[in-house]
């Protein structure tokens, strides 16, 4: 029998979830057993079968049960290779729940993730499996490239997802943004001194190039992205953007834009560094192709991640280099060796060679879009016309700009403190100093509906209207 509460924030198919996910992994449910058919649980449990079919569709699709045709569901037997879940903890668990690491209760950062997003079950399977189908390979070094297995599969998405269009020899694997962005600095430095970046725009790159001895040039962003005009009055010969969802204010570049700066960047041998970090996460309307699938053999260098939708542990990511770049990227890096784990590199082949990466991208759009969908409406809800949205409609994040408010961006982080609510900076996004309404970026990756609902009930309360 499965306790569930009414009254309980948490959905029901996610408490009976839980339930079933901790009892499998405890041992209490084993290998093979068959669970209860969903219409007997429901009446057992006086719920919908629509609850509780989600909860056995969601431990279906991460490998803790299994459907057999016209029989019902059972426990998968690969839960029990991996360590048992103590019932302690999970005692533990349910009488002291998890607040955010930083301390605070509701976490309104904007690159947190959904802490029960990744598919650690199936992770484990396609690890296993790749430790037993390759013995021999752990004792050698690994592709300083990247493996060659890993490059094919990211080219194979990236030309059916993003209309990137390049080989696996053009294909880079890093470890994260921050080691990408230092192999470009590195390349481009013999030819180029400058760096133009959007403002307000990402600050990582900013600080990359500055370390490498790169002047830093802010062009403003407008409603169409980054400023052309202005770009091209600059002395800048490489221009960081983030075209299909700018970061932070969420717009689109749109295509006559982007040939405008591709136009730009073929005259006079200039580099666009083009930040695709999350155009996975699109709610409305199809994701807008790459820069770099406009002109694949301009001087367009694509940046990719697995931060974003799977995680930013694995510390995985990747450049796709113009061909141009490759016998310079081959000299000047040959002496180096791969910074990621060759196992986790194969891992991760393994998991998009058997679709599963493909599945997780919808799993991962369907929980987003809900997060996103709540948030906006709270905000509506709670601020009404005091306050306008931003960038909806995709990503971790939305801005929002308060309309009728004295308080500085500082006064606002101090209040909401307070209260056990967090705040990132947008004044971290932004060069120029100049005065503009208050504006403040509210990421919902890492906060269930609840939480979301509650940290924008208190947030209206600790920024009144004037």
């Amino acid at each position: 029998m499965f306790i569930l509460n009414n009254s309980e924030s948490v959905p029901l198919y996610k408490q009976l979830y839980n339930k079933i996910r901790e009892r499998i992994l405890s041992g209490q449910l084993s290998a093979d057993t068959r669970l209860p058919s969903v219409r007997v649980l429901a009446n057992e449990l006086s719920i919908s079968r629509n609850t509780v079919e989600g909860a056995y569709q969601e431990l279906c699709s991460e490998g803790y049960i299994y459907s057999r045709s016209k029989s019902g569901y059972y426990v998968s037997a690969h839960c029990h290779d991996s360590i048992p879940f103590s019932p302690n903890l999970a005692s533990y668990l349910q009488k002291h729940p998890q607040e955010s690491p930083s301390g605070y209760k509701y976490d309104f950062h904007p690159a947190r993730l959904d802490p029960e997003s990744f598919p650690a079950v199936l992770w484990r399977k396609c690890f296993n499996r790749i430790i037993l189908e390759n013995p021999h390979a752990y004792s050698v070094y690994s592709d300083p490239q990247g493996e060659h297995e890993l490059r094919c599969n990211i080219q194979s998405y990236l030309e059916s997802s993003r209309g990137v269009l390049c080989q696996p020899e053009q294909i880079v694997i890093c470890a994260g943004l921050q080691q990408g962005l230092d192999i470009v600095a590195h390349l481009l430095k013999k030819n180029h001194s400058s760096v133009a970046v959007e403002d307000p725009g990402y600050h990582l790159p900013r600080s990359v190039f500055r370390n490498h001895a790169y002047g830093i040039v802010p062009i403003p962003v407008r409603h169409n992205g980054i400023d052309i005009e202005t770009l091209k009055s600059s002395q800048s010969t490489i221009v960081y953007v983030t075209p299909s969802h700018q970061l932070p204010l969420g717009y689109v570049m749109p295509v006559a834009h982007r040939l405008s700066l591709i136009e730009w960047a073929e005259a006079g041998g200039k580099y666009i560094l083009e930040d695709d970090y999350d155009s996975e996460l699109r709610y409305h309307g199809k994701p807008f192709p790459s820069l770099q699938g406009l002109r694949p053999g301009g001087n367009i260098i694509y940046l990719g991640t697995f931060s974003k939708v799977l995680s930013p542990a694995l510390r995985i990511s990747y450049l796709v280099l113009p061909k141009a770049l490759i016998t310079d990227y081959k000299n000047m890096f040959k002496d180096y060796f791969s910074t990621i784990s060759l196992f986790e590199q194969l891992t991760l082949s393994k998991f998009m060679s058997l679709g599963h990466w493909e599945r997780h991208i919808r799993r991962m759009r369907t929980i987003y879009k809900k997060k996103h969908d709540t948030l906006v409406s709270c905000i509506e809800t709670h601020f009404g016309s005091r306050a306008e949205i931003i960038g909806r409609g995709a990503g971790l994040h939305v801005v929002v700009q308060l309309q009728k408010t004295k308080m500085s961006e500082a006064e606002l982080i101090g209040q909401a403190d307070k209260y056990r609510v967090r705040l990132f900076p947008f004044s971290v996004t932004r060069i120029l100093d100049e005065p503009r309404p208050l504006q403040i970026m509210l990421g919902f990756g890492g906060m269930s509906l609840a939480e979301i609902e509650q940290g924008v009930s208190i947030l209206s309360r600790v920024c009144p209207p004037d």
